[in-house]
């Protein structure tokens, strides 16, 4: 039976009122560009929708292939999940005759795979945006315990437990979709349908290993990686990859070459090594049958304390007029651990005094034309911990400022326009840098940022001095114009000379211009977690060959590789949505590119002047789907790969 395209199911959906015969009050929900939201594999394409009667939402999974059986096997499967009540699943029901679509022979109708929606992000993505954050690390592997607890008492199982087929709530509670290999009691004596993922099943799995028990590795397996990477997150870089965890098929055939389970075991936690005890039996026997569930369970992590919310506000009249004034004319609160206001603008300099734990925004703040101020030195006291927005903002004549070791945050347009300010030193504590703290300050040459740094806003240091960067944050992320010299061109002067650029594991995003320029580029390594690439990120970098990019990413923008003349060779990630406009033009060394189905919009001028393109490998039976995203000059470049390429 051939089945319709990603777009024929589109067409279909947009008219779902006249095209379903049970679900016609189901309508699709779209993003705001009017493309739909959706998501797609090697089998089928899930679609977002929505019920008119009450507002709820629900997955629909339309299939792209045929597979045996697969009638049958889906009305065991939802009677089974019909009588569980558990978080851990999303209730189903498969409709065989249930929506029509044309297909350019009459139409047919088609069976759907109904499922509840859920609202999360996948496992991996979830850990690797997670990295700095103990806390949340130790609460997935704690949860993920529950969970395969939970499963080892029951006489089903999933079938194919990998970290993309579990999905993590707002709340951090987890649950199992994609049911298409699941055992339920019924099917006793069957073959597997499918034999789930190689760096996730036991290496000795067959087909005919299809029983309650074939999760059991799975779980051993993926919990080790949880609790080993909250143990130590730096595991994840050192022994991880953007497909799967820490482990992967030839650890499993051959343990003892197996870096990570040689170097780092046993290790300085005994309920690490109780885990890993536990993948190394479920590892030599195939299955746990034997074993209690209790010892997938972790002890849960204390919640971290709630942070105290400090007021960096600009003080109001009244705090003013309740506040305590120095001799000096500078308005304290009346306990002392807030500095409100400075009344006298004729200070040259002035120590805040101990105890000062907030200087209150636009406290120092310099108004040139009305109430100009010369300040040119301050001095912190150990005590600071925040410093408001435009707390010294347009201090000209402010040259040197000491920050205090204990400072945490720097509010937006802190030192904004402090023309003369040449030396600044970042403390270790510090977390946040807001947007445009340093603008406009233009003697500024060189700054280190500390490992502590979560957050460095929007254009905060544009249109500085600055030719030197040193970075020791792990979580530093490159977002728009956040560097800039005095021209208002990003800074890439600390990227420009490096061949090779290896990004933190928890960034997500890649900004606007990024690596715009960097002349001498020639790899960068992107993280499993990001999922936007910007628009010109790439523009220039003309030493670029090679990248590969993350199966997590969905978004490439305008241009991002524009005029990467020595690239040769891109893979394109199966769950890739967006193309941007001119995004590989002028890659003229670029042979062959492999577009996933995932697709929804290809920009214009994608692939112009790409000289020496000559195969763009789509998936099999969606040369239609294609030729509408792509130019009329490309079509004929268009090859349908055998079934087996990796779609």
């Amino acid at each position: 039976m051939l089945h319709p395209t990603i777009k024929q199911y589109i067409d279909a959906l947009r008219l779902a009122e006249d095209n379903f015969d049970q679900l016609a009050n189901f309508r699709l929900v779209t993003e705001a560009d009017g493309s739909p939201v959706m998501s797609s594999g090697n089998f089928a394409v899930v679609f977002k929708m929505q019920d008119t009667r009450d507002g709820s939402f629900h997955a629909l999974k339309c299939f792209l292939k045929d597979q045996p059986g697969r009638a049958e096997a889906y009305r065991l499967i939802a009677d089974e999940i019909e009588q569980v009540t558990s978080s851990y699943l999303a209730h189903i029901r498969f409709l065989e005759r249930e929506l029509f679509v044309d297909t350019g022979n009459g139409g047919a109708e088609y069976p759907v795979l109904v499922m509840d929606w859920v609202e999360g992000i996948t496992l991996d993505n979830y850990l690797r945006a997670h990295l700095s954050n103990p806390y949340a690390l130790h609460l997935l592997a704690y949860q993920f315990g529950r969970l395969a607890a939970w499963l080892l008492t029951q006489p089903f199982a999933h079938g194919d437990l990998k970290p993309d087929n579990i999905l993590v709530r707002p709340d951090g509670t987890l649950v199992l979709v994609d049911y298409d290999g699941m055992f339920v009691p019924a099917m006793q004596g069957q073959l597997a349908p499918e034999m789930g993922s190689p760096d996730f099943r036991h290496p000795d799995r067959t087909d005919a290993d299809f029983s309650e028990h074939i999760d059991d590795f799975a779980l051993a397996s993926i919990l080790l990686s949880l609790r080993a990477v909250a143990h130590c997150p730096d595991y994840l870089n050192r022994y991880g990859a953007a497909d799967r965890l820490l482990l992967s098929e030839a650890d499993y055939r051959s343990p003892e070459r197996c870096t990570f389970l040689r170097d780092e075991f046993p290790s300085t936690s005994a309920e690490l090594d109780r885990v890993y005890a536990l993948f190394l039996l479920a590892l030599r026997q195939k299955t746990l049958a034997q074993v209690s569930f209790r010892l997938f369970n972790l002890t849960k992590p204390a919640a971290p304390p709630t942070p105290v919310v400090v007021n960096t506000a600009d003080a109001t009249k009244e705090e003013i007029a309740n506040g305590i004034k120095d001799e000096y004319g500078v308005v304290y609160s009346p306990d002392g651990t807030e500095l409100l206001e400075c009344a006298n603008r004729n200070l040259v300099s002035y120590q805040v005094k101990e105890g000062c734990k907030v200087i209150r925004g636009s406290a120092f703040y310099n108004d040139i034309l009305f109430s100009p101020s010369n300040l040119t030195a301050i001095t912190l006291p150990a005590s600071l911990t925040h410093i408001g927005d435009r707390a010294f903002m347009c201090c000209e004549y402010l040259t040197v400022i000491a920050l205090p070791a204990g400072l945490t945050h720097i509010g937006d347009s802190a030192f904004d326009g402090c023309l003369n300010l040449t030396a600044i030193t970042l403390p270790a504590s510090l977390s946040h840098i807001g947007d445009c703290a340093f603008e406009l300050c233009m003697n500024l040459y060189a700054i280190t940022l500390p490992a502590c740094l979560t957050h460095i806003g929007d254009s905060a240091f544009s249109w500085t001095g600055i030719r030197s960067v040193v970075n020791h944050s792990p979580h530093f992320s490159f977002r728009d114009g956040c560097l800039m010299d005095a021209q208002g061109k990003l800074l890439i002067a600390f990227l420009s000379d490096k061949a090779v650029v290896t990004l933190p594991a928890s960034l997500t995003h890649i900004g606007n211009r990024a690596f715009e320029g960097c002349k001498n580029l020639t790899a960068v390594t992107l993280p499993g977690g990001l999922t936007h690439i910007g628009d010109m990120a790439f523009l220039g970098c003309k030493k670029l060959t090679a990248i590969t990019l993350p199966d997590g990413l969905t978004h490439i923008g305008d241009g991002a590789f524009y005029e990467c003349n020595n690239l040769t060779v891109i893979t394109l990630p199966v769950g890739l949505t967006h193309i941007g406009g001119k995004a590989f033009y002028g890659c003229k060394n670029l042979t062959a590119i492999t577009l996933p189905a995932s697709l929804t919009h290809i920009g214009d001028w994608a692939f112009e002047r790409c000289k020496n393109l000559t195969d763009i490998h789509i998936p099999q039976g969606m040369t239609e789907h294609f030729k509408a995203l792509l130019p009329p000059d490309l079509h004929s470049k268009l090859k349908e790969p055998y079934e087996d390429l990796p779609f």
